[in-house]
């Protein structure tokens, strides 16, 4: 009973910049080229990968609080003038859209207030029975990958044509650490999308070194204290200038495994859950093609 997790605004947001606006608008002229995007994706996934439980998770907070109280530069970046996600004008529309699609279809989408969707699905992933497989474009939720229970990451960063099935003999031959490593190996890195700095002068490499080495960042960090560690001078010294940033950063990356998600029915829908409304929406935007093979997809999945 495989459960297909879908990180929705990484895809989403990957369907509008993958689609011009022009190519997909409504008949009032509103694009809509995310939501044809997206649809076509999830329509894809349900075809290739043939799920039995299907839940699209949600960006409730995109900036935690908690997150940025411990690291204020954590997606700084991605702020406007005030203070909200820099979201491009066209795609804003049609994120309810999408919301509106997927309860018409009767696919379960969940956010958790004060938690991003990678939350969500770290915490459905670790409490739901596997198989389980995670389809994102966000490098953060390799962490996740636990083959004792059965969790891929279905990696999208080329596409969903594209999928990279990734286990924990795939991470360890990409980045040199395994999934249990990834989050502080991710803190060491730096990840610039997500304004984490890393410690300067740790590369990729320098940083899988160490996490193989010294097991995670507890462990170190514990060895910064230990004279016998073997660090070279120039690297211990990084290091020592970063300590307080990895502390921090730690926390700051790993999922919130224990998010408070409510218990969900997490079946996917083999018929719309309300044909009426799938099919209003499909024509006030034009969206007749993606919704066809959608409900297609979900029909003919076993």
């Amino acid at each position: 009973m495989t459960l297909l997790l879908v990180d929705a605004a990484s895809l989403y947001f990957r369907a509008y910049f993958g689609i011009p606006e022009k190519a997909a608008l409504a008949p009032d002229g509103s694009p809509v080229n995310a939501v044809r995007g997206f649809m076509d994706m999830v329509a894809q996934l349900v075809r290739t990968r043939r799920p039995d439980r299907l839940v699209c998770c949600l960006d409730a907070d995109w900036r935690p609080a908690w997150r940025v109280k411990l690291l204020p530069a954590y997606k700084a970046q991605r702020l406007t003038g005030a203070g909200g996600e820099l979201v491009p004008d066209g795609l804003v529309p049609q994120v309810p859209i999408i919301e509106e699609v997927l309860d018409a279809v009767g696919i379960r989408a969940v956010g958790v207030k004060n938690y991003e969707a990678d939350d969500v699905i770290g915490a459905l992933a670790a409490r739901e029975p596997g198989p389980v497989e995670v389809a994102t474009g966000d490098r953060d939720l390799f962490q996740v990958i636990d083959d004792a229970r059965g969790v891929r990451v279905l990696y999208c960063g080329r596409g969903v044509a594209k999928l990279e099935v990734l286990d924990d003999a795939a991470l360890q031959a990409k980045y040199g650490v395994p999934a249990s490593g990834y989050a502080d190996f991710a803190a060491l890195r730096g990840d610039p999308s997500d304004g984490l700095p890393g410690v300067a002068g740790v590369g990729e490499k320098t940083a899988a070194r160490l996490i193989t080495r010294h097991g995670d960042l507890d462990g170190l960090l514990a060895a910064l204290d230990d004279p016998a560690a073997g660090f070279a001078p120039g690297l211990k010294g990084k290091l020592v200038a970063g300590r307080e940033y990895l502390v921090k950063a730690q926390k700051v990356v790993k999922v919130a495994v224990d998010a408070p998600v409510p218990a969900i029915d997490c079946t996917m829908p083999r018929v719309p859950a309300d044909a009426e409304r799938l099919f209003a929406l499909a024509e006030k935007w034009g969206l007749a093609s993606p919704a066809r093979r959608l409900v297609d997809a979900l029909a003919h999945a076993e």
